[in-house]
């Protein structure tokens, strides 16, 4: 009997629906117990680095405080849903110091039950109800862990499907009807995503003594049953001690059934319900009443194990084919789902864990054999409704043609390579592993919000440090970097990371002006370089004789990043002289020429009061080799995966234009010159680490007195967010009035570079803006 509904499908093609249906929200939510460094459970509190357990919507505590659970906002495509999970995992794994989070959804080695510390929620509510989990089901248990696939079809779909079939009923119970079918399928297909996405087969010593001796092991620590894919969809993983029924023919019935279960004390609250499908409101505060008032929002997949072949325990395919499996649900069918159903559909589940693949198939068909057979032909209906729908589709069907491979040969399915790379280790080195490897993955893009990589690096750290601590976030602008950050009512407008609402307007604009920023620090007894100012670039030339031979800077009097600056420290031609104003007349119409001040070039990045990172940057520079050529050589540095272009990455890549060929030849050097081995070649005088330079962190070395002339300086300016550039002779000696120069204010200091320098720790500037913003008062 075919399964799949042709007169929907074709209903779907008439009304062009066939783009819709495939549209979709989706969310993911995941657990992951805490380890030691020994692969232990860690013992330690919830990291306060990550707020409020509760109010956090992101980072929350589940039953236990060594569980964490990571949750996603709800997004339109499963790629921008995978990867905010990804950064949720690599901001946790990076906030752990002495810790891992473990990868498998078995939990790791296990101190005794009454050790493992239950979560403390700040609610006696909670606590109460955790502690009486702990009671019924056992600590150990309570430590399963896995993923929670959340889905729902777009309302503009379920809106068009309505008003197409136009049949006599509220919208509100036509959608509710929809998910209800689904769900009623998944139930009953559910062993087929068990057996897919499986991925727990082996389980510690310490785990549940009595599962512990009823399995087989590889070693003294290695438990495992012969069949079994998934320890947690089993009678040893976390579920209700018996099967419960609950109706799933309507939301009235649904509610009934739980409710009756609670009044029998079956269930201590409809959390309870370890059901592998809920049905679930827009708001899951109070469960009950949101669907009696307003029906179903989504659904909730809950068998999905962690895979630790991934770094965040779960594949895009592996979403994927969920995805495809509830559209088909969707389209197939619809056949009573009873009290007998439920058994049946329960007997298949059991069957796939205890048997595998080859495990009978209970309440169908005579001619199907075995699980394997059914899996098989449910394939093939779902590749028949693709075809039927989008017959160009090819990512589809390659993900059903893997599935297809997976069923009829076990050893490529999750579980057997992960019990297969077990043999080869042990339980726990395995996993131990895996969770160094995956930390170690975290750190290489640390700075990076996956899925946001357009975004400026320093916007880019800002979001992820909003998101540690559970401030909710909305990208406004991408192209400019326009973000809106909110905490409860409290709401901060910001762009590029620093320009936000604690800096009037006219601050931004002094700083902007390098004419205007100079007057200001005079006043305020600040040493500034001398200089002059052209508007014309005739008159420019005429002054040549007047400067010729001295060290100088020209700059426009608007400019960040370095723009249009060159130095002179040495000599240099009236043909140079000329390029450079040429260069500085490009970006604005005001010039101004100072004297070149000596000393090394420090950038303070104050913040408040407060001066949070100090930076020598060092010009864009190569080291020979005695063998390659200057532009061979940036080639080379330039591949390094932290130089990238337009501020996405800690260090900008070395160019070889006009300046810094001017600069070579100034050294009277081409990029076609070899430098000897360790020699040092300096491509521009000015070291701005978006011309190339490298960054050197000096926060401890300076000493606080030119701390304090940094913060007088933006106090100067009346800035909250700024960075400060001053050169200094020595910093072993304090400041004076002679030995140091502010040559510039910013009022948009990259943070990037204070975060992750070249050389150096994290500042943590991300956090500090968040700490200004949203300060109590």
């Amino acid at each position: 009997m075919r399964i799949l509904n042709r007169e929907r499908l074709q209903y779907v093609v008439d009304n062009h629906l066939q783009k819709d249906i495939f549209r979709g929200n989706f969310g993911l939510e995941k657990e992951n117990n805490r380890v030691d460094l020994k692969g232990k459970l860690a013992l330690t509190p919830h990291p306060k680095a990550f707020g409020s357990k509760k109010e956090n919507p992101y980072i929350k505590t589940d039953f236990s405080e060594s569980q964490i659970e990571l949750i996603t906002p709800v997004f339109e495509s499963i790629e921008e849903t995978y990867h905010f999970m990804e950064t949720l995992h690599d901001i946790v794994s990076l906030e752990l110091n002495d810790e891992y989070m473990w990868p498998s959804s078995n939990p790791p080695v296990l101190p005794d039950e009454d050790e493992i510390p239950i979560a403390s929620m700040d609610d006696p509510s909670e606590n109460q109800y955790r502690r009486k989990l702990a009671e019924k089901y056992g600590r150990k248990r309570q430590l399963i862990s896995g993923i929670h696939f959340n889905f729902s079809f777009q309302e503009e779909f379920l809106q068009k499907l309505y008003g197409t079939l136009q049949v006599k009923q509220s919208f509100r119970n036509f959608k509710d009807d929809v998910y209800l079918k689904v769900a009623r399928n998944v139930m009953k297909y559910r062993w087929l995503l068990i057996y897919l996405t499986g991925a727990s087969p082996v389980f510690d010593k310490s785990y549940i003594e009595r599962c512990v001796q009823l399995s087989d092991h590889f070693d003294e620590e290695s438990h495992f049953f012969p069949n079994m894919n998934s320890l947690r969809n089993s009678v040893c993983g976390y579920r209700n001690d018996k099967l419960l029924h609950v109706s799933m023919d309507s939301v009235e019935d649904y509610i009934r059934d739980l409710q009756k279960l609670v009044s029998s004390n079956e269930l201590l609250s409809v959390r309870e319900y370890y059901s592998p499908v809920r049905i679930k409101p827009a708001i899951g505060c109070d469960v009950v009443h949101e669907l009696i008032h307003h029906g179903i929002a989504y659904l909730e997949l809950r068998m999905i194990d962690l895979n630790p072949l991934y770094k965040i325990g779960v594949s895009k395919e592996s979403l994927h084919f969920v995805h495809l499996f509830l559209v088909t649900l969707l389209l197939i069918e619809d056949q009573p789902f009873g009290e007998e159903e439920h058994k049946i559909a329960a007997l298949n589940h059991d069957s796939l864990i205890m048997n595998g693949i080859e495990g009978r198939l209970y309440g169908e068909e005579s001619h199907f054999e075995n699980l394997r057979e059914k899996a098989l032909y449910f394939i093939d209906e779902m590749e028949e409704m693709l075809n039927f729908l989008m017959s160009n589709e090819q990512s589809f069907i390659e993900l059903l043609e893997n599935s297809r491979r997976i069923v009829k040969d076990a050893q490529l399915s999750y579980a057997e390579i992960v019990k297969s790379e077990i043999q080869q280790s042990t339980y726990l080195s395995y996993h131990l592993e895996k969770a160094r490897r995956y930390r170690e993955e975290s750190k290489a893009t640390g700075y990076q919000f996956t899925g946001y990589e357009d975004l400026e690096l320093s916007t880019q750290l800002l979001l992820k440090a909003a998101v540690k601590r559970g401030v909710k976030f909305e990208i406004l602008d991408r192209q400019d970097n326009f973000i809106l950050l909110q905490q409860g009512d409290h709401k901060e407008y910001i762009k590029q990371a620093t320009k936000t609402s604690l800096d009037s307007y006219s601050t931004i604009l002094i700083m902007e002006n390098k004419i205007v920023t100079k007057k200001v620090l005079e006043r305020n007894g600040i040493r500034v370089p001398k200089g002059r100012v052209y508007h014309d670039l005739d008159i420019a030339l005429a002054d040549y004789p007047l400067h010729r031979g001295k060290p100088i800077v020209i700059k426009p009097k608007s400019t960040n990043f370095g723009l249009g600056i060159t130095i002179f420290a040495g000599d240099y031609t009236l043909e140079d002289y000329h390029k450079a104003f040429e260069m500085a007349f490009e970006h604005d119409q005001t010039i101004l020429l100072e004297q070149f001040v000596t000393g090394k070039e420090y950038r303070f990045l104050v913040m408040g009061d407060e001066v949070v990172g100090v930076l020598h940057r060092v010009p864009a520079n190569v080291v020979g080799d005695g063998i390659r050529t200057i532009e061979q050589l940036v080639i080379d540095k330039n591949k390094d995966p932290l130089r990238g272009i337009g501020y996405k990455t800690p260090l900008e890549r070395i160019q070889l234009g006009d300046v810094e060929k001017m600069f070579l030849k100034n050294q009277s050097r081409t990029i076609a010159d070899v430098p000897m081995a360790g020699e040092i070649v300096y491509l521009r005088e000015n070291s701005n680490i978006s011309t190339g330079g490298d960054s050197i962190d000096f926060t401890d070395e300076i000493p606080e007195s030119y701390k304090q002339i940094a913060i007088q300086s933006a106090k100067a300016a009346e800035a909250t967010f700024c960075g400060v550039d001053m050169m200094i002779d020595d910093i072993s000696e304090e400041a004076s009035n002679r030995n140091y120069c502010i040559i510039e204010i910013n009022f948009n200091p990259a943070i990037h570079i204070h975060c992750y320098p070249y050389q150096g720790i994290n500042r943590k500037a991300d956090d500090k803006i968040l700490d200004l913003l949203f300060q109590e008062k």
